[in-house]
């Protein structure tokens, strides 16, 4: 028996398993469901390629959107050490300031939450990108800047959790210099066993018992901790008690609050252009092991994402409400995926949707993918923002200086606009990946994180945000890993 079991060895949940032993809270086991990160895909950069949808993701969809097409649309979750942390692009923003201002939880405020962003970066060293495509250089002057921000317009190359060419995930830069956390893989959590109202350990998948004596820690994700916590009994009333489940305590706003970047894209197709499989890079690509392995360059060694905007979708405002993210490769727009051609892909990503979506159960079975509906578009003026700001990138970009590599745009074409351009995000639309929410700070939590109405469990990854911040997700959710056990290191003292 350990004192703490950690669920889920994402971003957060390594940071969250190696803190509490540092801090000498007790002993720690952490438990995931998928395997080791060993595999050698996962530290080459572009190797999240041919990772997603693989056995190390689980490779989620939603429900049928109604606001955006009736489509079922990808949702991607690292299922290995290291979460989606290692099947990531691995971009690095803390968010913007307000962000956290705005969550109005006492003890978030961004002064709050600083010292823990500057502590996960000394271990992770998040550096801006070198030895970029030529396509990438090329936002560098379009706001006069070279350092992408959300607290202002801004574009250029981004910084990466990366060191010279590989992949620097939670689980590299926490687990690997610990040997004092336990690391069990392959054990899939069904429920928490209790003793009275304190968590007491877990009931695996497969029936076995996991026993702790202080408590138990929930990193596993907004898909799978509010999924967990409801097997457990901890959920809406109803909806448990609809399934079998014994309603242990009726709390409403699990699952509730889903959301998630929305955002679609640009393709642009052409000769000689960015990445790509015509015939005039084969040669490049045969050789690119051998240039990764020895000079750290070449496609390999790029995370996909190289470089990054942040704008107002209207230009009528200097705070960005829009993000981009831009993938010097050919992107196929439609069957089959591989293609010899050569291009690019710049999207528009709504830095703060209003949309709300929930998640439920599909059944208590633990095997059971839950029932994940992000409500995009539920709100109309997510939909107007991204229909303004795909004008807008497009004009950015013929600004852009692309000289010798700029291509057309082939999909969805420049003559799309208006209300045309609208149907087409429905149809169109996905997301950045970045699901939150659905166990937040002051609903069904506490401001440091234990569950309302229960002792000795904890929640502390992604979806403890009462609202996305306005970048990429991973830095905040390692960020609120570091926060939680610093407060659980402080009631274990």
């Amino acid at each position: 028996m350990r004192d703490y079991l950690v669920i889920g060895a994402g971003s957060a949940g390594c940071v969250m398993a190696a803190e509490l032993a540092r801090r000498g809270a007790g002993s720690v086991m952490l438990l995931e469901a998928g395997p080791a990160e060993t595999h050698p895909l996962v530290s080459i950069p572009f190797g999240l390629v041919w990772l997603m949808n693989g056995p190390r993701d689980w490779a989620f969809k939603t429900t049928p959107q109604t606001h955006a097409g009736g489509r079922e649309i990808s949702v991607p979750r690292g299922r290995m050490v290291g979460g989606s942390g290692s099947i990531n692009s691995m971009v690095w923003f803390r968010g913007r300031q307000d962000d956290f201002d705005n969550w109005g939880v006492d003890g978030w405020s961004y002064a709050d939450v600083a010292p823990a962003f500057d502590a996960v970066e000394q271990e992770l060293h998040p550096v801006r990108l070198t030895k970029a495509h030529p396509l990438s250089h090329g936002l560098e002057p379009l706001f006069g800047n070279t350092s992408p921000t959300p607290e202002a317009q801004s574009g250029g190359l981004l910084s990466h959790n990366k060191t010279r060419y590989r992949r620097r995930s939670a689980a590299r830069a926490y687990l690997r210099r610990r040997n004092d956390v336990e690391v069990r893989t392959g054990c899939e959590v069904d429920r928490i066993l209790w003793n009275n109202d304190r968590a007491a350990g877990v009931v695996l998948a497969d029936g076995t018992e996991v026993r702790a004596a202080k408590g138990v820690v929930l990193c596993a994700g907004s898909v799978a901790s509010p999924a967990i916590l409801m097997r457990s009994g901890i959920g809406p009333k109803d909806h448990l008690s609809q399934l079998g489940i014994d309603p242990r305590l009726d709390s409403p706003d699990i699952g509730e609050n889903l959301h998630d970047h929305p955002g679609v894209g640009l393709h642009f197709e052409g000769p000689r252009s960015g990445y790509g499989l015509e015939p005039a890079q084969w040669l490049s690509w045969a050789l690119a092991p051998l240039n990764y392995a020895l000079a750290a360059s070449g496609p390999l060694s790029s995370p996909t994402v190289e470089a990054g905007l942040f704008f107002n979708a209207r230009g009528n405002s200097d705070q960005p409400d829009v993000q981009t993210h831009f993938i010097p490769f050919h992107l196929a727009h439609k069957p089959p995926k591989y293609q010899a051609k050569a291009g690019y892909f710049a999207d528009v990503c709504l830095c703060r949707p209003k949309s709300r979506g929930r998640l439920r159960l599909a059944s208590k079975d633990p095997k059971a993918p839950p029932l994940i509906d992000l409500g995009l578009f539920a709100d109309d003026s997510d939909l107007d923002t991204m229909v303004a700001g795909i004008g807008r990138l497009r004009e950015l970009l013929k600004d852009a200086d692309f000289g010798k590599h700029r291509a057309p745009e082939v999909h969805p074409g420049e003559t799309v606009t208006g209300e045309a351009l609208k149907t087409h995000i429905r149809n169109s639309a996905g997301t950045a990946y970045h699901p939150v929410g659905t166990v937040r700070l002051g609903g069904p939590l506490s401001e440091r994180l234990s569950v309302n109405g229960v002792r000795g469990l904890w929640v502390a990854d992604a979806s403890v945000m009462p609202q996305v911040t306005s970048a990429n997700t991973n830095a905040p959710s390692m960020m609120i890993g570091w926060r939680g056990a610093q407060f659980i290191s402080e009631e274990a003292a």
